[in-house]
């Protein structure tokens, strides 16, 4: 016989679809945010961008060179990585400290437990909790045209609504992290995640939903001058901090989050369930990172969980 056979177990369901396609898709779906954090904060935002996925790229092509691994900086999955992480810096944060926050997602969150797809937090995320920790002042100082105050999520958070403008929250003209504040950048990169297939609605959905109802009942507990369901309360809660960000680009990700339909559900019950803690009980006005990481360390109970039981005899034990 001339014709050769490929052997090999199930399934034998082939996809043109890589993981490089993928994480490329990402980086597309990030640019528009980015780029407005860019015109929004100016030349030190683009500083950080470029800091933080430079030492991403270069820390997992130097590991993997001295492990004598594979170089897998072709996959996207770094430059994602340092992306996200520079897009939850402040701007006014030194370029150095983004750096080494990349090294920390890429050497420690990452590769120490094996590399792509066996990472058990989101990479920036742990990154970027790393660094609040570490660097306390610096990670929550903001300046907006050149002058240094509260973000509006804190104005929120003390109950001073008359000091938001929940339409500057949503263009974005406001202070934040660089990639957090316009709420219109990232809806259009979410979209396009979307109309691609790579994301769909059951992560970011469920969790919105489930933070709005979660804000619209216990934030009159914390602020009984503010009714249930406030509208203004809402939306500012809404486009304030790194929900919207964290929602479609961090909770969504493949590795960390559940890979059942019911434990997608759960998945986004528990992160809005977690943010809305953190934000009207906690002592910080955010609270997006933590919920997600704290999300992150439940998947493998929630997909135990939901994990479908096999059909026919013998499937239940």
């Amino acid at each position: 016989m001339e014709n050769s056979f490929n052997i090999s177990s199930s399934p034998h369901i082939r996809s043109k679809v890589t993981s490089g396609n993928i994480m490329l898709m990402v980086v597309i779906a990030l640019l528009p945010a980015t780029a407005f954090g860019v015109y929004n904060f100016g030349l030190p935002a683009l500083i950080m961008m470029v800091s933080t996925t430079a030492a991403a790229v270069l820390t997992e092509y130097i590991y993997e060179k001295l492990m004598h691994k594979k170089v897998t900086i072709g996959d996207f999955s770094a430059v994602v990585t340092g992306m996200l992480l520079g897009l939850n810096m402040p701007p006014t944060a030194p370029w150095w400290m983004g750096a080494l926050g990349s090294v920390f997602a890429i050497l420690i969150v990452k590769q120490l437990f094996g590399g792509l797809g066996q990472n058990f937090m989101n990479p920036a995320l742990g990154a970027r909790c790393f660094l609040l920790l570490s660097f306390t002042g610096p990670m929550t100082s903001f300046v907006y045209d050149g002058v240094t105050g509260p973000t509006p999520l804190s104005y929120v958070k003390s109950g001073a609504l008359d000091q938001v403008n929940t339409m500057d929250m949503l263009i974005g003209t406001i202070p934040g992290t660089i990639g957090e504040t316009s709420v219109i950048a990232i809806i259009i990169g979410a979209i396009f995640l979307i109309l691609m297939g790579v994301i769909d609605l059951r992560i970011p959905g469920t969790y919105i939903v489930t933070f709005v109802i979660f804000v619209g009942i216990f934030g009159h507990v914390a602020h009984p001058e503010i009714g249930f369901f406030d509208p203004t309360y809402l939306t500012a809660h809404l486009c304030g901090g790194g929900l919207m960000l964290g929602a479609w680009f961090m909770a969504t990700d493949y590795v960390t989050s559940p890979i059942t339909k019911k434990g997608q559900y759960l998945y986004g019950i528990c992160l809005g369930v977690l943010t809305g803690l953190f934000r009207i009980f906690g002592g910080s006005a955010e609270g997006v990172s933590y919920a997600i990481i704290i999300s992150n360390l439940l998947v493998p109970l929630i997909e135990r969980v939901t994990l479908p039981k096999p059909f026919g005899k013998g499937g239940e034990k």
